[in-house]
């Protein structure tokens, strides 16, 4: 299935590919405090409708994942990174974003990224 997405003010627009089985909470110090709900997905299954430049990127910790986050608004829209154990390419995308998405069909998966060394 193809899922509509965008930041609040609409400056940054995008699609993905895939199946909504589930969405991952993370605790680490960055997703408990935007609140993000992540559902993975290979980087090629996400189609950006405005360019990458109206986003901008921060990184922290190893600095391994790209955090994409809307300048105008402040939503984070998505992450980019490797998978550790693939090397594949992978997007975490905030479905908060999707449009129309009723979020309590989706089941939330905790995840203990504050213990991560």
């Amino acid at each position: 299935m193809r899922y509509q997405a965008s930041c609040h003010c609409g400056r940054n627009v995008f699609e993905f590919d895939g199946e909504l089985k589930e969405a991952l909470a993370c605790n680490c110090s960055m997703c408990q405090r935007r609140g993000s709900l992540l559902a993975f997905v290979p980087r090629t299954a996400l189609h950006l409708k405005t360019p990458e430049e109206a986003s901008k990127v921060y990184t922290f910790h190893k600095h391994a994942i790209r955090h994409h986050f809307c300048p105008e608004c402040g939503i984070h829209l998505y992450g980019e990174a490797r998978h550790p154990k693939t090397g594949e390419a992978m997007a975490a995308v905030n479905i908060r974003c999707v449009e129309g998405l009723d979020l309590h069909t989706v089941p939330v998966r905790e995840f203990d990224g504050r213990s991560l060394p």
